[in-house]
């Protein structure tokens, strides 16, 4: 067995000069990995973590993470200042203990959310994989056993553990396909090939014999790029390069097995370089509380300051106070101990309750979002039972605030699968799913075909060009059933589409193709040249030499470009209008269309063409560059066949799902690494953009170029008021353009032009830019943002969003690791957000609005008593009675707020979006309604302390001889507290659940059953209540204090009832209307105010913008193409400048040989 770190052998050991060598050359130059020998240095793990702590970080992350929150700062220091003797009125314990339960709980929920992130990790590093003994032999390995140096074996599908370098493959030469959706979004397979010296090393045997050395960069985030040497004993170093790489969380398809060598492991690799360490993140409202905590400090401070100079004046005015406090000589009576002891006073201004409220209310609804069936995805074809999971409860509220979503393409909108839908040939369309027009289906063609109508020379050009005109490769299963392995997903979907007309591709040989006909003839047909498509070109070309002898050019590609090449002759253009109309209808379906055309070339010519391509393709300088003249020159005077339009299948309702996302306001980026034609194709298929949307595209060459097109653009636009505002446009840029619009120089103006658009789509971007996009839009805007993504290449961008969401139910798929949400389908982020998020908001934001507003109510009372005790901070309340408030008497209504509140049902938030609006703008939770509360909190006070101030201001007496005292008159008053601020969160609720009523008139009835209870504790228990005895007789049988009980609270909510009418009738908003229609059982339809807004002075203007914009613009011709290709739906996907020429790809397989 090899490892890393090499064993105790002789120091003259050849082995061991080769590790001492290594281990001084790795450093300079890279890093030296030895083949079949202990490594001369240990390197990272192949074990990976995306949790947030581990056991020896959690303690100071997690105090650092709490004691951001300025109220737990302030709690600390209270607690601390209790502990002086003769400084507190309160005791030395009511603060400091319930910080430490609240401290305690919050990092039990912390360890519980981050252990679920251990075990995602623990299920990856587990993984077993076939690692290869000095003996020959493959073992199973765990993942994270898996050591730089190794040899592994992976089989079909599986992911890749580590970077490798493929060394042999069960195909030809070394090849292999790999799919890299997980790393850059590309849809289409990729073929990697091993070098000539290893790529017969397909024993196992043979390949432990194997020694040498493998010379590599060191490590980095270039997901492209690779530079190394492969050093094998007693040869020459044979140059390695990305062609052979083999890259963690790419997947291997349609080959049976590769042997790879491990180079990179764990976050060496150039997967996790391209991610970032799980962020600490904080809700907005969180950090709005902290402020307006600050406020409150500051509060806090002046009426301390204001109460010890009170004391300092009342006992410097030359009074006796002594019958009133008496002296002693030992109390801390200076203007700084009063000041202390007054700030203790009236520290529970700022609620202490409020965070273990907060932490429940959380806690709770994290797990609705856990248990909604509405979120449950069950795929019994695919193994698939998944819900809904909250990998962390402190981002609930965000749900319902966002305004940006960053969705990743593959795997989140898309499936990743091809399906070949519809024709036209010849003028005709076939189309079994037409609503409007003659419908033809598949049979028909075929039918036309054998019958001789409609152009049926036409309809079998147009079969032998899907079933030839390709690079797909068939092999015969087990079963005896012909699978197609093919690098383009388009071109496989073509190929399984002419199976529908009875048409086969059968065999491969390295000259020739055949094929099967709807009559069941073989026909073979001779390879003669394969002209490769291009993103450039967009087009691909085979000549070939058909049975009868002809030599044909067939071809397909984008119609801008076919379309151009037709002959002049009425047959070659016959069908060019009806051809053009289908495609348009075609793209109006967020179909992928190809335009098919076809050449006779004779003989003489195809020689004479032949020729100049043999010396093009073998030319030294400017190859490139020839070789497309000399093809450009041959792919002329085309026929025109027609069109074909592919399916790139979406999720389950991804359209109506981005559809809800625009109307509430929200806006959609879609950051991919596929090819621009594709990422726009998707972007209108999911109607993100729409067919009436002006289209910005910028494909900048350089930094002037960027700086040229963002300028003009933005220019247009601030003209006539437009930036900042969501208009009807899409703007489109690509990776390499990012690098340029990135810069500091230009950001602000990009950023601008970005948010003045209604999407916004980025295609071919790596994983960091897509990142870098999420915090150009945070910075620049401040609005919440919110990344989705299934694969290992969106984790940077989930991490980077101010809130994460993954999918699940993907194997080894690392983004709903390391997301703070995961979800099965990208349908479920509307119930996510316009349901969970916007009831979450709601609720959160009335849970600490309410939380300061029944502090402040009732210990902003000790000031008005102040007035009275002569600022001796004298508490008017029992001392336990204080701690009891918060604990037992009104904790239940901010629960029930936190959790049963709601405005509407979820059915109607589903169905009417524009209802997010409210929770989107904040309007619930900002400074305007902190004080809006505060003001009321102290309105209330007054007329709490006051109001029975007054009624017993004369004296009460009873018959047993007893009076009244402060005690009397704090209980009578602490009483009115309860019951106004119970019934205070009553007429803040929305809904009415069982909850709602038993946690206010509960916790009302609690208070009177723990004051008759505590009246006559005392003195039974001697350590407390002895100044209670009695209490409960002494009040309940007070005619004033049944007075006080009804007229004090009904007078001070008075105000509160006459307000939530008026705004309710008045001042109705879209959510009021709606709750009272529910309520009233009525339609809801008839108040939604939001939609589709009409065509308004903001679109006149816009088109006016896009009269300038293409009016002022030079280079056009490139612009106008691609809005052609854009709005004929035009897309295919094809790996270019790949390990192995598609020319030279299809001539090495043969596959009528057994393998």
């Amino acid at each position: 067995m090899r490892s890393n770190v090499g064993g105790e052998e002789d120091q003259g050991n050849p082995r061991n000069a080769d590790a001492r060598a290594q281990a001084e050359e790795s450093d300079g130059q890279g890093r030296r990995i030895l083949i079949n020998l202990p490594q001369g240095q240990k390197y990272k793990s192949n074990e990976i973590s995306t949790a947030k702590y581990n056991l020896f970080t959690f303690i100071p992350k997690f105090l650092f993470e709490q004691f951001r929150r300025y109220a737990n700062i302030f709690f600390l220091c209270i607690g601390l200042l209790q502990q002086i003797p003769g400084v507190s009125p309160t005791g030395k314990y009511v603060t400091i203990v319930p910080l430490f339960v609240i401290l305690t709980i919050t990092a039990v929920k912390e360890m519980v959310e981050d252990i679920k992130r251990h075990k995602a990790d623990s299920k990856v590093n587990h993984t077993k994989v076939k690692v290869l003994t000095s003996a020959g032999d493959w073992i199973h390995k765990k993942w994270m056993e898996v050591c730089v140096g190794d040899i592994l074996n992976i089989e079909n599908s599986s992911f890749f553990p580590a970077d490798l370098i493929l060394l042999a493959s069960s195909e030809p030469q070394g090849m292999c396909y790999i799919e890299t959706a997980n790393l850059d979004g590309e849809t289409n397979l990729k073929i990697r090939s091993g070098l000539v010296c290893t790529s017969e090393l397909t024993d196992p045997k043979n390949l432990a014999r194997l020694t040498g050395q493998v010379e590599a960069e060191q490590p980095n985030r270039s997901l492209y790029e690779f530079a190394g040497n492969i050093v094998l004993s007693g040869e020459q170093a044979v140059p390695v390069s990305a062609t052979q790489l083999l890259l963690r969380g790419a997947r291997l398809r349609n080959t049976n097995w590769v042997h790879g060598l491990v180079v990179y492991t764990g976050h060496e690799s150039k997967l996790l370089m391209n991610s970032t360490k799980a962020p600490l993140k904080r809700s907005t409202v969180d950090i709005v509380t902290n402020y307006q905590i600050i406020f409150l400090f500051v509060i806090l401070v002046c009426l301390s300051l204001i109460s010890a100079i009170g004391n300092l004046v009342k006992g410097n005015n030359g009074e006796d106070h002594e019958f009133y406090i008496k002296a002693d000589s030992n109390l801390n009576n200076g203007f700084g101990w009063q000041f202390i002891t007054f700030f203790i006073l009236y520290n529970n201004l700022i609620p202490i309750s409020l965070q273990v409220t907060l932490e429940i209310v959380k806690f709770i609804q994290a797990y609705y979002m856990n248990w909604d069936e509405a979120m449950h995805y069950i795929d019994p074809e695919m193994g698939v039972d998944s819900y809904a999971l909250a990998r962390t409860s402190n981002l609930n509220e965000e749900l319902g605030q966002i305004k940006y979503v960053f969705s990743d393409k593959t795997g989140t909108l898309t499936r990743n699968v091809m399906e070949y839908k519809k024709c036209s040939v010849a003028g005709v369309m076939y189309d079994p799913e037409r609503e409007f027009g003659k419908q033809l289906g598949h049979k028909d063609l075929v039918d036309n075909l054998k019958q001789g109508t409609n152009s049926p020379e036409m309809i079998s050009d147009f079969l032998t060009l899907l079933t030839v005109c390709h690079t797909v490769i068939p092999e015969q299963g087990e079963d005896g059933v012909t699978r197609y392995n093919a690098a383009s997903p388009d071109e496989k979907a073509l190929v399984e589409g002419a199976e529908k007309y009875d048409y086969r591709f059968v065999a491969r040989r390295p000259e020739s193709v055949t094929i099967k006909t709807c009559t069941g003839k073989m026909e073979t047909y001779q390879v003669l040249n394969v002209i490769e498509f291009t993103s450039t070109r967009k087009r691909m070309s085979i000549v070939v030499k058909t049975p009868s002898g002809e030599i044909k050019l067939y071809i397909k590609g984008a119609d801008s470009v076919i379309l151009e090449r037709l002959g002049q002759n009425r047959e070659q253009r016959e069908h060019y209008d009806t051809t053009l109309n289908h495609l348009e209808e075609f793209a109006k379906c967020g179909l992928r269309t190809l335009c098919l055309g076809v050449a006779t070339i004779p003989l003489a010519q195809y020689e004479e063409w032949n020729r100049r391509w043999v010396v093009a393709s073998t030319a030294i300088n400017d190859r490139e560059e020839q070789i497309d003249e000399v093809a450009t020159s041959l792919e002329t005077n085309l026929t025109l066949i027609g069109a074909t339009a592919i399916e790139d299948k979406l999720q389950d309702q991804v359209p109506e799902t981005i559809e809800k996302l625009l109307e509430a306001n929200i806006h959609v980026w879609m950051l991919t690494g596929d090819k621009q034609e594709t990422a726009i194709n998707i972007a209108k298929s999911c109607r993100l953009h729409r067919d009436n949307s002006d289209l910005f595209i910028i494909n900048s060459r350089s930094p002037e170029e960027a700086r040229e097109e963002i300028q003009e653009q933005l220019k247009e636009l601030k003209k006539d008021g437009l930036v900042g505002k969501s208009n009807d446009i899409t703007l489109v840029t690509d990776g390499k353009s990012l690098n340029y619009t990135l810069l500091p120089d230009m950001r602000k103006d990009f950023i601008d032009l970005c948010t003045s658009c209604r999407a916004v789509v980025c295609c071919r971007v790596s994983p960091i830019q897509k990142a870098d996009m999420v915090e150009l839009v945070k910075e620049h805007t401040g609005a919440i943002t919110l990344s989705i993504g299934d694969g290992a290449n969106d984790v940077a961008m989930i991490q980077k969003a101010a809130v994460g969401v993954g999918i699940s139910g993907n194997e080894g798929l690392q983004a709903a690791n390391s997301a703070d949400f995961a979800i099965a389908q990208f349908r479920f982020l509307s119930r996510l957000l316009f349901v969970h998020g916007a009831w979450n908001y709601s609720r959160i934001s009335k849970v600490i609005l309410y939380s300061f507003y029944k502090n402040i109510t009732l210990y902003i009372i000790e000031l008005w008593f102040a007035i009275y005790n002569y600022w001796s901070g004298q508490v008017i309340y029992e001392r336990w009675t204080i701690g009891m408030y918060n604990l037992f008497f009104t904790s239940a209504p901010p629960v029930a707020l936190g959790l049963f509140d709601r405005t509407c049902t979820a059915a109607t938030r589903e169905e009417y979006p524009s209802l997010y609006h409210s929770t989107q703008k904040s309007e619930f939770f900002n400074h305007r309604e902190f004080w809006k509360w505060i003001a009321n909190s102290i309105v209330h006070s007054v007329l709490l302390f006051w109001l029975p101030q007054m009624a017993m201001y004369f004296g009460v007496s009873w018959e047993s001889g007893q009076t009244d005292g402060y005690l009397v008159l704090g209980n009578t008053v602490y009483t009115l507290v309860v019951v106004t601020t119970c019934l205070k969160a009553g007429i803040e609720m929305d809904a009415w659940t069982w909850f709602s009523h038993g946690s206010i008139w509960g916790s009302i009835a609690l208070w009177f059953l723990f004051l008759v209870i505590y009246s006559h504790i005392w003195p039974s228990a001697k350590f407390v209540a002895s100044n209670m005895a009695g209490m409960s007789e002494i009040l309940l049988s007070s005619p004033v204090f049944w007075f006080c009980l009804l007229l004090v609270p009904t007078v001070t909510l008075l105000a509160d009832v006459a307000f939530r009418a008026i705004k309710t009738t008045v001042f109705t908003t879209e959510t009021d209307k709606i709750r009272i229609a529910e309520v009233m059982n009525k339609e809801v339809a008839v108040y939604v105010e939001g939609g589709r807004r009409p065509i308004s002075e903001t679109s006149r203007l816009l088109r006016n913008v896009r009269k300038r914009f293409r009016k002022n613009k030079q280079r056009q011709e490139e612009q106008a193409t691609m809005e052609m290709d854009v709005r004929h739906g035009y897309a295919f996907s094809q790996e270019e400048a790949g390990a192995v020429s598609q020319g030279e790809y299809i001539r090495r397989y043969d596959t009528t040989r057994p393998r």
